[in-house]
């Protein structure tokens, strides 16, 4: 029984004919024409609800539009780092010592070009510096670090016009994992589409890019995790690659797309690659090794050794290279491991890869000065991008170019209210699918509430049941805050896509900030109302429904400045288990210097700053001023004053007689029922009379928004994703 391979491979979407080496020669393949080019994502939407269409053929209706308007060059890149080791040398002249930093170059005068509808593939050992070119052309470099110049049709790409007009696709993928395919890639259309765009366009134009990236049969899959069954590899990469490439890029850049994956995924994802370039787009990407079917779709090759440039013109050209160079590829060998075996055969030598580097030197100003092979862009980098956008390349919703390009492209392509909404929408769906996080956080309220509601139940107003609603109120006040610390791993398990996401302009910092501060609010007032419900009438709280309302007041700020201040520490300390430890620690001090434990006036000067920087200061001193303020209630009467003195143990007649003489000695008369201590003596004994409630109130209320603004500065200092 003989089966025909040939035809069973062509009827699927991404596999060709397995043909090795022996049966058909590389040039052959990679050298078939591709100068046709693909519909865009723009004009396949353009097809769609029309019945009267037909679907081009990308082989000849598209062919004719344009002929490579874009040629990305760069000239001269050279990168170098220090090291923190330094080697010390002795100096012959005066017998000192001088310390010599170690400087490490990545890239050493590194040039090359590539063009609309071709593949371009850096390849190299680990350490060769391949992914820091890729970094390098993609402007995540300091710019004051990186020599040399990176050009768009020979016009230099200044940062704000790059973000838009390219997507860099990171070698992890970082995506949420309890949302669909389909739904993380409209999420992806909400923020890099323009809100003039309507909403059945955007959702034809996710359709489109799940045909384009062969998804159609994961749409509805979650992505999912390790505790959660979600796509294949392979699918979560193309997944990746599709957030980044749904407003239709010009240039995408992609570091190891292939990493991690087998060799049919692999090449499922180079063949969407391919169909990407040649939908008008110059794709550039660092891959480790690619197999023989993969370099079929690579249309040129740059060879990299410890930063230097070994090799880099079309892959056709790598035969003859090595040809010249006295050692031709054996004829059943894949070319790429010969190439990339013989440059690390000759790192690991004497003499290095110093020779290779200067023969290929030669050998390129010979290839061009016969060949002629370089040629310029036709089109001006304005009508490039005019002729782009009226390909259907949206371009972040720029529809008209002016000659001031970055004053022309849109920063952003949807207003600051618009990117609220969709980063709202997206964290509050992630977050009803993983209730576990909350679920949690509820049941230590519940659990906290109730323990404190049985030990504390039905206080009373005699001097020992002031003692404790002091520890009620110093303890609820402090676990409001300790509850809050599960807040932490929220943002660390999102920092890099939210990197990854405001790199290249998707949205604001702000709007992200402002976002998670407003969809934070309703969850805190539910946890404030559960816990304030459990714990006052239990207790027995003064004010009646008043009281409870400004009780319920004072949780809800607690919890939110709180939750700040740990939304702040996230943003600023990369690891949870440093986080955690930080949040303990820091909480810790600040209830120390609330005034429970030490009073204000009997707090160290040099420590009083802390007093007033503590977060637990302001709602405790608000909670026991809503407690205490009645000037009507009485806490200690008569004989109650030895309540909390050894003379609390003798009978009461004798207690009588006690006030009696200290009424003579005194001049007052002071009976059994004479009150001697009113809520206001209570609040001036524990130092909590510098500010009235609502004083405390509000100050809490704008510590939260202060560690929101501080939350911000954070995120803008430290999510500049640039290689210093």
């Amino acid at each position: 029984m003989s089966f025909d391979t040939t035809s069973m491979s062509s009827d699927l979407p991404f596999l060709g004919p397995r043909s090795g080496p022996s049966s058909m020669d590389l040039q052959q393949l990679s050298r078939r024409p591709k100068h046709h080019v693909s519909p865009t994502l723009g004009e396949l939407m353009q097809l769609v609800g029309n019945s009267n269409v037909v679907v081009p053929n990308e082989n000849n209706v598209f062919e004719t539009l344009h002929s490579s308007p874009f040629v990305l060059s760069f000239n001269n890149l050279t990168y170098s780092v220090k090291t923190p080791r330094k080697i010390t040398l002795s100096n012959a002249l005066n017998g000192g010592k001088v310390s010599v930093s170690n400087t490490k170059v990545l890239l050493d005068d590194i040039s090359g070009e590539a063009r609309e509808g071709e593949i371009m593939a850096v390849l190299g050992a680990s350490g060769s510096g391949k992914s820091t070119l890729i970094d390098a052309l993609a402007n995540r470099i300091a710019k004051e670090r990186l020599k040399g110049s990176v050009m768009l049709n020979g016009e230099v790409l200044e940062s704000k016009l790059l973000k838009v007009i390219s997507a860099y696709v990171m070698q992890d993928d970082l995506l949420f994992p309890m949302l669909t395919v389909e739904e993380t890639l409209m999420f992806s259309a909400e923020f890099r589409l323009p809100r003039t765009l309507s909403k059945a366009k955007k959702k034809a134009r996710v359709q489109a890019l799940i045909d384009q990236l062969g998804l159609r049969s994961c749409a509805k899959t979650v992505i999912g995790d390790e505790g959660h069954r979600g796509v294949s590899g392979g699918e979560r990469r193309r997944v990746s690659i599709g957030i980044d490439i749904i407003h239709d890029p010009i240039v995408l850049f992609l570091d190891e797309p292939t990493s991690g994956l087998d060799s049919t995924s692999a090449y499922m994802v180079v063949k969407v690659l391919q169909r990407i370039a040649q939908s008008g787009s110059i794709v550039i990407m660092s891959i480790h090794q690619p197999s023989y079917r993969i370099m079929s779709l690579l249309d040129k090759l740059i060879f990299l050794s410890r930063g230097q440039m070994v090799f880099s013109d079309n892959t056709s050209k790598l035969p003859e290279f090595f040809a010249q160079l006295g050692n031709p590829i054996p004829e059943n060998e894949d070319r790429t491991e010969f190439a990339l075996d013989y440059i690390r055969e000759l790192e690991i030598s004497g003499a290095g890869t110093k020779p290779l580097v200067d023969f290929y030197k030669s050998w390129s100003r010979n290839q061009n000065r016969e060949t002629n092979l370089f040629q310029g862009a036709k089109m001006s980098l304005k009508d490039a991008i005019s002729a782009s956008i009226s390909r259907g390349k949206l371009v972040s919703g720029a529809t008209n170019i002016d000659s001031n390009l970055s004053s022309t492209v849109s920063t952003f392509a949807n207003p600051f209210w618009v990117e609220v909404v969709v980063i709202a929408k997206r964290s509050m769906l992630n977050s009803w699918r993983s209730p576990e996080l909350y679920a949690i956080r509820l049941g230590a309220i519940v659990v906290t509430g109730t323990i404190l509601a049985t030990m504390f139940r039905n206080l009373d107003n005699t001097p020992r049941g002031i003692q404790e609603r002091l520890g009620f109120f110093a303890f609820a006040m402090s676990t409001m805050f300790y509850t809050c610390a599960e807040a932490i791993p929220v943002f660390l398990q999102e920092r890099y896509i939210f990197m990854r996401e405001t790199a290249y302009n998707a949205y604001r910092r702000s709007s992200y900030v402002v976002s998670h501060s407003i969809i934070a609010i309703p969850s805190l007032i539910f946890l404030s109302f559960v816990f304030a419900c459990i714990t006052f009438w239990a207790v027995g709280l003064a004010g009646g429904s008043m009281g409870f309302f400004t009780f319920l007041m004072f949780i809800f700020a607690s919890f939110w400045v709180g939750s700040s201040f740990v939304t702040f520490l996230s943003g600023v300390v990369a690891h949870v288990m440093l986080g955690y430890t930080v949040v303990v620690a820091v909480l810790a001090y600040f209830l120390l210097f609330s005034g429970f434990f030490i009073t204000r006036d009997r707090i160290p000067a040099y420590w009083l700053w802390f007093h007033y920087i503590s977060l637990v200061k302001y709602p405790y001193q608000g909670v026991l001023q809503n407690e205490f303020d009645d000037p009507n209630k009485c806490f200690v009467r008569g004989t109650q004053i030895f309540d909390n003195s050894p003379l609390g143990a003798i009978p009461d007649a004798m207690k009588v007689n006690l006030l009696k003489s200290i009424s003579r000695t005194l001049g007052v008369n002071i009976t059994s029922s004479t009150c001697v201590t009113t809520g206001a003596d209570i609040l001036s004994k524990q130092g909590v009379t510098d500010i009235d409630k609502w004083g405390c109130f509000w100050v809490t209320i704008a510590l939260g928004f202060l560690f929101r603004v501080l939350f911000y500065f954070a995120l803008l200092v430290g999510s500049k994703n640039k290689r210093r």
